[in-house]
């Protein structure tokens, strides 16, 4: 089966500690739930730079990267109901699906 892409867009930083605890607990919780299907958990990301050939932006353009997954799937179509069940849009966030391409 292919693998997937999973980045994080938006989404928001806990207002406390007690608060990140129970958002870590829906991301593991979704994770888990879905068995062999994450080859990768991920991670949240830092700040980006985007890099053009017109040079460097410390922003990260105009959607920047939170965080990624990887998982396996039959299709794209069911990575992206994968994805349609994760924490990050309980947070106004978003999931971009892509397929990673074996070469």
């Amino acid at each position: 089966m292919p693998n997937y892409l999973f980045v994080y867009h938006g989404g928001a930083n806990p207002a406390s500690p007690e608060e990140g605890e129970k958002i870590i607990a829906k991301w593991v919780s979704w994770i888990g739930g879905h068995g062999s299907s994450f080859i990768d958990g991920g991670n949240p990301v830092g700040m980006s730079k985007t890099v053009s050939s017109s040079g460097v932006a410390d922003n990260g353009g105009a959607n920047p990267a939170s965080g990624y997954g990887i998982v396996t799937a039959r299709n794209i179509d069911a990575a992206a109901e994968i994805a349609k069940g994760c924490p990050i849009h309980e947070a106004g966030g978003s999931v971009e699906v892509a397929e990673i391409i074996q070469t």
